[in-house]
């Protein structure tokens, strides 16, 4: 929490914990934990979802919304992702809760996987655009829809082809990792994440349409701090903690794509403006230094310790209060 409140001032909070986040009741609680969780010299508000279940209640859902305590649903493919398991098998099941969204003007948020087993992993975020997310516009096509942590060129094209109601996130580290840092050289269990990384060629097209300007990308971290001991484990829990690093990281890969003034809008702007919020009155200052910035490999919890995001280049950017 410290980390992120200290230059963020509003995340979406994801709902996949053990148990979900699946009600309005849920959702005030856990927003109240944050709460009680967030540094008093820092501004910090949570964006509250709802994990999306063939249970889920749409009058909760539009009550919630309306009041303000929740901003969107999100959808997960069953086994997906981490604590997805409870997610949606049969994508049909949720149209009425879906098409009652659209109504009333509540976002969906989606992983976009498939999980069929007969399906390459490197391919279910392709296959899950033609077989699910397609089908789903045409069927609900008012629904406000931010397809979630991009990875291939295939959700870049589709989402930059689409007529208005659909967004993506793009995450800090899929800028700048494929799957060569989680494989080559030995298994790199903190690479690893859900979606995976892909080719080198997604990571450019994901590189080419952050810095692009185009208000339909914008930032989501998913910074998703495992324990170590979780991460180095036959579990091998999906996720990258980046929220510590992540504005001098991406300041970097702008930087690198001569695109440092779209750097604002894809971090600050355009999420704001697709989902309706205003854009945010405090602002932080980024500086380049000329000797690399010294961050902390791990944070250390009572739990135990989790294993910062480590970009493979020295980072010269440093993060000031303006």
């Amino acid at each position: 929490m410290p980390f992120s409140a200290a230059h963020f001032e509003r995340a979406i909070i994801m709902p996949n914990l053990v148990p979900p986040i699946i009600d309005t009741t849920m959702a005030k609680a856990y927003h109240d934990r944050i709460m009680r969780a967030a540094p008093q010299d820092h501004s910090f508000t949570p964006l509250m979802t709802l994990y999306l279940t063939e249970d889920t209640v749409a009058d909760d859902v539009v009550a919630g919304f309306q009041e303000g305590l929740i901003t969107a649903v999100k959808l997960y493919p069953a086994g997906a992702t981490t604590n997805s398991h409870s997610g949606v098998r049969d994508i049909h099941a949720v149209y009425p809760v879906l098409e009652k969204m659209a109504k009333a003007g509540v976002p969906l948020c989606i992983h976009g996987e498939v999980t069929d087993p007969d399906v390459d992993i490197f391919d279910r975020e392709a296959v899950f655009i033609e077989r699910v997310l397609s089908p789903l516009r045409d069927s609900v096509p008012g629904l406000k829809i931010i397809l979630e942590h991009l990875t291939t060129a295939d959700g870049v094209d589709y989402v930059g082809e689409s007529g208005d109601g659909i967004a993506a996130t793009i995450t800090t580290h899929h800028l700048i990792i494929n799957r060569n840092a989680i494989l080559v050289g030995g298994i790199k269990p903190h690479y690893y994440c859900l979606p995976v990384a892909k080719r080198e060629r997604h990571r450019l097209a994901l590189r080419k349409a952050a810095t692009s300007g185009n208000p339909r990308y914008f930032l989501g971290t998913d910074s998703a701090p495992h324990l170590d001991a979780d991460k180095e484990s036959p579990c091998g829990c999906a996720g990258v903690f980046s929220s510590i690093n992540t504005m001098a990281c991406l300041a970097h890969v702008f930087e690198e794509e001569g695109a440092l003034d779209r750097l604002e809008g894809f971090a600050s702007l355009h999420g704001p403006a697709f989902y309706g919020l205003p854009v945010n009155e405090e602002m932080i200052r980024l500086v380049r230094r000329d000797a690399p910035v010294t961050l902390p490999d791990k944070i250390d919890t009572p739990s135990g310790s989790v294993t910062v995001f480590d970009p493979m280049f020295p980072i010269h950017w440093d993060v000031a209060v303006a």
